[in-house]
């Protein structure tokens, strides 16, 4: 269901402390929109919350892990309380692992999983019941990547992430026929974002330093602003299409 209008309308943001999720949260704020911020680095959230504010809109911030279900419920119910409910929902929190199959440990298969996959599914089983109950036109969106699209090399994990996004998704966007919320996908490409700069412990040992390197200098010089896909999800929202990429 397209939403044409966006002042005033509450969007919350999940991963919105920097990079694309900060953007996602300019493009809404930029139309009037009542921003509702979510992140696990409070010091960069409370900085994006100056940011937003020099627009002269409202922005509210909490302090949570989107993989933690506990915690997602009790934000949607205090979420809820204190400001109704949300307009727009948009599940963007992620992270990144690079390295092979073989060299990519379970432990980093459970956090992709768990932040990308279950912080999405989170978000939408805790604030989704509030949206129908309120009814009206509202809007979900789920950032995915172009990694959920096609295969990515040494990506397995993020991959794998992304294309069960797609998948939820879809499914949700069907079940939510008949209803006034719609369900989009964004699909990021190339993008210039703190993501790309990965640290040590984001790396398979099959990966060498210099490629590290010279992966943050391509993103660096070829990727697109991040305020591309910040556009997009509003686009998305505007327009209730389903998948943007």
């Amino acid at each position: 269901m397209a939403i044409k209008n966006l002042k005033s309308k509450r969007v919350l943001v999940t991963g919105a402390a920097s990079g694309i999720g900060l953007e996602i949260a300019l493009s809404f704020a930029r139309r009037a929109a009542q921003l509702i911020i979510i992140d696990i680095n409070a010091g960069a959230l409370e900085n994006a919350q100056q940011e937003l504010r020099k627009l002269g809109g409202q922005c509210h911030t909490y302090v949570a892990d989107v993989s933690d279900p506990i915690i997602m419920k009790e934000l949607a119910e205090r979420v809820q309380v204190e400001h109704g409910p949300l307009d727009v929902l948009v599940n963007n929190a992620g992270v990144a692992f690079l390295g092979s199959f073989q060299c990519t440990p379970i432990q980093q298969w459970h956090r992709t999983l768990n932040i990308n996959v279950m912080g999405a599914v989170h978000g939408c089983q805790f604030f989704l019941p509030y949206m129908l109950e309120a009814g009206g036109a509202r809007h979900i969106v789920n950032v995915a990547s172009a990694a959920g699209l096609a295969p990515t090399l040494n990506m397995s994990a993020y991959s794998a992430s992304k294309h069960a996004v797609m998948g939820m998704s879809d499914s949700l966007s069907l079940e939510l026929m008949g209803t006034r919320i719609s369900v989009s996908v964004v699909c990021p490409g190339i993008i210039n974002t703190p993501i790309t700069q990965v640290s040590p412990s984001g790396v398979g040992s099959n990966i060498r330093p210099d490629q590290v390197t010279k992966l943050g200098e391509y993103y660096r010089k070829n990727g697109a602003h991040p305020s591309v896909v910040g556009e997009a999800v509003v686009k998305a929202v505007r327009s209730g299409r389903g998948l943007y990429w």
